[in-house]
């Protein structure tokens, strides 16, 4: 019988995030430098085996009811719909974040695994600036994707587009648009102190406010919709689906926030601007009982904070960047 993974704010949690690698095909200019991060030794990463163990012990355990797989860019592990079916056999949520340029090979395959639904993320819709962006000239491939993660019959698909002034804020109808016109729901991400680079800036941040009352002006929109999700909802009021916006700066979730995460190497994150972690790895390989390691991981999220304190003075950035967290 599982017992809730609460904390000491009366939090349960109940979604576990599990990067599988911290490498990447694309260097995005807000995510990491063009040359790349020092990558991780493969011999480092965790095994499917033991990402399989931690996600069985917290499901069992716990309760954990969703997990999501992320990176990086996950789909560049190999084998990844292996993966994909040990975690389905779980019987939990799972879903997968992406940046697609891959899904037109993977996505029949990630479905057959047992994958139901899937974020992909694209910042911008025009040629150009998406190869500004992200270094590459793969706007072509990601777009395919989405086509192929709608054709393979994952559901909802949902777009993250993260917001910076002054480079992409001029695109939110386009995306709103293309949402609506596609059929899947975009979910505007304000700009959070998470790149490599420390480029970060309070003013870059296109906040919630921003974003809604620009789509609102093009389509009218139904009354928000709000749940434990990190997303606010808003639904068209034609009926044609809706988008979403993740305010994690402006508008912080942290009251309600129910997410823990499992980087590629094994380092258990009660929060994803914690400045601590806890090498679940190192009691994986030194033969540590699954009672050891389910006490670990109750006090590592009892100890977790109120919230992430952005736009406070004693606010602490993480010492490492989303791609090596997991996003």
């Amino acid at each position: 019988m599982s017992v809730p993974l609460i904390d000491s704010f009366g939090r349960v949690h109940r979604d576990l995030r599990i990067s599988v690698t911290d490498r990447c095909n694309f260097r995005c200019t807000y995510c990491m430098p063009a040359d790349g991060l020092d990558w991780l030794p493969r011999e480092d990463l965790l095994t499917f085996e033991e990402i399989e163990r931690i996600a069985a012990l917290m499901v069992d355990r716990f309760g954990i009811d969703s997990i999501r797989l992320t990176g990086g860019e996950p789909t560049v592990r190999a084998n990844l719909p292996v993966l994909v079916e040990k975690l389905a056999a779980l019987d939990v949520d799972l879903a997968l974040t992406t940046n697609g340029a891959t899904l037109g090979l993977l996505a029949d395959k990630l479905v057959a695994a047992g994958l139901r639904r899937i974020n992909i993320s694209l910042d911008s819709l025009q040629p150009d600036r998406f190869e500004r962006l992200t270094r590459r000239n793969d706007l072509d491939r990601v777009l395919d994707g989405i086509d192929a993660a709608l054709a393979a019959g994952l559901n909802p698909v949902k777009i993250n587009a993260v917001m910076m002034r002054g480079i992409n804020d001029d695109e939110i109808v386009d995306f709103a648009r293309f949402g609506r016109d596609k059929g899947v729901e975009v979910r505007f991400i304000e700009f959070m102190p998470l790149d490599a680079d420390l480029s970060w800036s309070n003013d870059k941040v296109v906040t919630l406010d921003e974003i809604v009352s620009t789509v609102a002006e093009a389509f009218p929109l139904a009354p928000v919709e709000r749940s434990h999700s990190p997303a606010a909802v808003w639904h068209y009021a034609d009926g044609r689906g809706s988008f979403g916006v993740i305010a994690s700066v402006t508008d912080a979730f942290c009251g309600s926030c129910d997410r823990v995460r499992l980087t590629a190497e094994g380092m258990f994150r009660n929060c994803l601007f914690a400045v601590d972690e806890h090498d679940l790895r190192e009691l994986l390989r030194s033969g540590t009982s699954d009672d050891e390691i389910a006490a670990v991981i109750s006090g590592v999220v009892m100890d977790k904070w109120a919230g992430h304190a952005i736009n406070q003075v004693h606010f602490i950035r993480p010492g490492r960047s989303m791609s090596q967290i997991g996003g």
